[in-house]
């Protein structure tokens, strides 16, 4: 599940680890979940807005820092319209990004896919757009997620299903 929509999201900002609240919107997505997803463990970003969805949605989660964002560095809160054409290009291709001050990208992977594989059982996670689309691109997938997305995968072997919010 990719959390609920922040105000830099609507707004088309990088949103990596900064720590923002869910819009009024953002909590909306997250209260629909309610009832809807099955009572399995859940997971979160140790940030406000993926742990926020998850309760809202029902959820008290084990929060942990490997299911975060990508760390943005200097490029944090910046308009993606503003975004130099090298750095649009390498987060679009989703590789090769190293934004400076921040978590280079194969860095980030790993410490995704290190904690999806520490999986032993079917979970819940609440996480980030950044996440979602790592594991879409290891599956042999692309496509970016919009706030409030639940995808459901059968890890490590593919997607299932994309349920989109509605709106």
């Amino acid at each position: 599940m990719r959390h609920g929509e922040t105000l830099w999201n609507r707004e088309g900002r990088l949103l990596g680890w900064t720590d923002l609240p869910l819009t009024p919107e953002g909590e909306a997505q997250a209260r629909a979940l309610k009832g809807l997803l099955p009572p399995l463990p859940a997971f979160s970003s140790d940030l406000l807005r993926a742990r926020r969805t998850a309760e809202l949605a029902g959820f008290r989660p084990e929060a942990t820092w490997a299911l975060r964002e990508i760390h943005f560095g200097a490029l944090e809160g910046a308009l993606w319209e503003a975004l130099e054409p090298a750095y649009k290009e390498a987060l679009l291709r989703f590789q090769g990004f190293h934004p400076p001050g921040g978590e280079r990208l194969e860095d980030f992977q790993e410490r995704v896919f290190r904690f999806l594989e520490g999986l032993k059982a079917p979970a819940l996670l609440f996480t980030h757009g950044g996440v979602v689309r790592a594991a879409l691109r290891a599956l042999g997938e692309d496509g970016l997620v919009p706030p409030g997305s639940v995808l459901v995968v059968d890890w490590p072997r593919r997607v299932l299903d994309r349920l989109l919010p509605q709106g």
